[in-house]
């Protein structure tokens, strides 16, 4: 049931103490993050009361926002200080911008669905969030005007890390996605240590498609 405080502060606090804390969650700037930001802004109206739930809750256009767990897990893997520039593919519901715009001094967020990235810029200027950059566009291929990014986060599964992304990780920079089938992906991160770049995984995963020229085909 939805709270009547329309903060909903408490059930924010609620979230951070049993879904994030208590599974290990430690970075003290990420869990401030989620206390900070409103995920109920994020979702649909209808599914309001659902906000805060442990998993993900469909927003439009057949996509989701994902479980708390998992984007605080991918939050704190990018190892985020302040001062990064951060590359996002997928903004969906704008709620892991939103994260992220907490924890980083630049977001360049990128949306293939025109629809999605409007609603999410407008509940960010909404929130005061002035760092976040939006484009429209193939997030298969990054954001190369911009490009190097000290770190790299895409939100949605592909087969494989596409080589656009990988070439636009700065060196030591680090790229965390899922990789994998339709089914299911292991969530892993890359770091770049000039030329060379090690792999590691991070655990399993299920989330919607990569679409694009890299990545999986719409059909």
């Amino acid at each position: 049931m939805t709270s009547h405080d329309p903060n909903r502060t408490d059930e924010r606090r609620d979230m951070v103490e049993r879904q994030l804390r208590a599974r290990g969650i430690r970075d003290r700037r990420v869990l401030d993050a989620f206390l900070a930001v409103p995920r109920h802004r994020f979702v649909p109206d209808r599914e309001s009361d659902q906000a805060y739930e442990d998993h993900p809750v469909y927003i439009d256009m057949g996509q989701t926002i994902s479980q708390p767990y998992m984007v605080a897990l991918m939050s704190e893997t990018l190892l985020l200080r302040g001062s990064e520039r951060v590359l996002e593919i997928g903004t969906g519901s704008g709620y892991q911008t939103a994260i992220l715009a907490h924890l980083a001094a630049h977001v360049y967020t990128v949306e293939r669905l025109c629809e999605l990235s409007d609603s999410a810029q407008a509940v960010l200027d909404g929130l005061g969030l002035g760092n976040v950059h939006f484009r429209i566009g193939d997030g298969t291929l990054g954001w190369p005007d911009e490009a190097p990014f000290d770190r790299i986060l895409v939100t949605a599964g592909a087969p494989s890390i596409p080589p656009s992304l990988e070439r636009q990780i700065a060196d030591h920079g680090y790229l965390v996605m899922p990789v994998g089938g339709r089914g299911g992906q292991d969530l892993v991160r890359l770091h770049r240590r000039g030329d060379e770049i090690e792999s590691e995984s991070l655990g399993g995963c299920i989330f919607v498609r990569l679409i694009g020229e890299e990545g999986w085909p719409e059909s």
